[in-house]
């Protein structure tokens, strides 16, 4: 029940963002300009978590039915090949974004961009390379 309580919340959260974030943006442009990306960001949001929870409800009402599939799904999902290849690409996205998230700063500094989105951009970037970092010498100590 309480995953079905939280898919269903997902959803319902999920519309009146959306709904709100249409909202201002059709029947309030003076008050959208002036809180700038936020009914925006609103209508990603929302769109983003009415699709997951719909893509749950959806998924857990095909497999209700046949408990065959349920079972292979369960065991795909615990396999130790599959979580070693999700890991191992996982891995590989992340030693692809550090120097596309690199270049990307460099041609926004070149570009002259705001310097505040400089900086958020930067703090994102180091946020992420001191994360691999902790965790590279968290199972370095454990292995």
């Amino acid at each position: 029940m309480n995953s079905k309580f939280k898919n269903l919340s997902f959803v319902l959260v999920g519309i009146v963002l959306l709904l709100s974030g249409l909202f201002i943006v059709k029947f309030n442009p003076v008050f959208a300009r002036a809180i700038l990306a936020l009914p925006y960001v609103c209508i990603g949001i929302g769109c983003g978590l009415f699709g997951h929870g719909m893509g749950n409800i959806i998924s857990i009402g095909a497999l209700k039915n046949s408990p065959e599939i349920s079972k292979q799904v369960e065991i795909d999902k615990n396999d130790e090949r599959n979580i070693i290849i999700m890991n191992k690409s996982k891995a590989k996205a992340y030693d692809m974004m550090v120097p596309v998230f690199g270049a990307l700063l460099l041609a926004f500094a070149c570009m002259e961009v705001e310097l505040t989105v400089i900086l958020l951009l930067v703090a994102a970037y180091l946020l992420v390379v001191f994360y691999g970092v902790y965790y590279r010498c968290k199972y370095d100590k454990e292995m």
